[in-house]
């Protein structure tokens, strides 16, 4: 962790990098605001711990200064001859916390633990959503448009949602775009499976265990509720779950309580589900292999996404997005496509929906012309 001090004192610089440094963070300093801009601009900086009166530049400017660069270190603004006002106005400028001189080894050290976290938290939310919000919702068809704005009035609520539609159509982008426009997007979204985890794995993987419930336990295991805790969490083929496992994700939905394989005690959850299936699940709880009660509480609100073969008119800008993506991962010029090219796509049926379509594309990137062409579309699909 690297830390960066600013204060125009030299014995109060030297004597907080000493002490940081015996707890194995990297430490700079600068002597006053402007020196630690320039640091700031060109460093990458997990806290920031800056005086307020200082000659040059003082504190309060160069926190000004680091907001509207958009530069999210956490910064802890330190002073002796503070006072509430001045404490709430760092605060309201986007100071992450504010402390008093003669400083005290506790209070910074708990200080800079909780900046750090929060950096972290920072950073690996944006890499979450890089991850998960490379692709879009790309269409603007009447289904399309319609899930959108259904996304846009679920998103906000803490209700649970149950998304439908057929393989590849694209559930798991609508689960990602509800977690984006909900208020807890700054928190986990944890991805389950249902139906790639073992029957007898699936509890561990849930809920957790501890070490020596099992074999294998060699530590203890946060679950996957856990996991998400003050979060979002998405079941996917949810259908495929066992009823073993169904009655217990319906307590945690009912209780908000979990116990880990092996465990004693209860834990506490927070935790929003967005659940998705392929199958139809009235029809399942008649054959018996879904529980009713967890499809009423999973079902608050139900989004069918549409087959790609219910809103062809989307097939061109698909297509279009699709071979830009591509063709910038593969860093080649953008390959264009033919009108007839377009519509003999249009023309043909989609089982494998969004998936197959992408496929395609890149199939007819690599073995066909520049632009792909109808005769292409003949040759290497049809």
């Amino acid at each position: 962790m690297k830390v960066l001090i600013v204060d125009d004192e030299k014995a109060i610089r030297y004597s907080l990098k000493e002490i940081l440094e015996m707890e194995n963070y990297q430490v700079e300093t600068a002597e006053n605001g402007e020196e630690g801009l320039q640091k700031a601009e060109k460093e990458k900086y997990d806290a920031i711990f800056c005086d307020i009166k200082m000659p040059v530049m003082d504190g309060t400017e160069m926190l000004s200064k680091l907001v509207e660069e958009g530069i999210e270190t956490p910064v802890v603004m330190v002073s002796g001859h503070a006072d509430i006002s001045t404490a709430v106005d760092c605060i309201k400028k986007g100071a992450f916390d504010f402390i008093e001189k003669p400083l005290d080894l506790n209070r910074i050290l708990i200080t800079l633990k909780n900046a750090t976290d929060k950096a972290n938290l920072v950073t690996q939310t944006k890499i979450l959503k890089k991850k998960v919000y490379g692709q879009e919702m790309i269409g603007q068809s009447e289904p399309i448009l319609h899930l959108r704005t259904m996304i846009e009035k679920v998103a906000p609520t803490h209700a649970s949602v149950l998304i439908t539609g057929p393989n590849g159509s694209g559930k798991e982008l609508v689960a990602q775009g509800i977690y984006q426009q909900s208020t807890r997007s700054m928190m986990p979204f944890v991805e389950v499976n249902c139906a790639a985890i073992p029957s007898e794995l699936i509890d561990s993987e849930l809920f957790g265990h501890k070490k020596g419930s099992f074999t294998s336990a060699i530590r203890d295991h946060k679950g996957k509720f856990e996991q998400a805790d003050g979060g979002t969490i998405f079941l996917d083929e949810i259908g495929d779950m066992s009823l073993a496992a169904q009655a217990k994700v319906l307590r945690v939905l009912q209780e908000r309580k979990l116990t880990p394989v092996g465990g004693d005690k209860e834990i506490t959850v927070d935790v929003r589900v967005i659940a998705a299936t392929n199958k139809n699940l009235r029809e399942e709880i008649e054959k018996g292999n879904f529980r009713e009660d967890l499809y009423h509480r999973l079902s608050v609100i139900v989004l069918q996404v549409p087959a790609l073969d219910q809103r062809k008119e989307d097939i061109p800008l698909l297509v279009n997005y699709f071979s830009e993506k591509i063709c910038a991962e593969g860093g080649k010029t953008v390959r264009p496509f033919t009108p007839e090219a377009v519509a003999l796509l249009q023309q043909r049926s989609w089982p494998g929906n969004i998936r197959e379509l992408r496929n395609v594309v890149e199939r007819l990137l690599i073995l066909g012309g520049n632009p792909v062409s109808g005769e292409d579309v003949k040759d290497y699909v049809i």
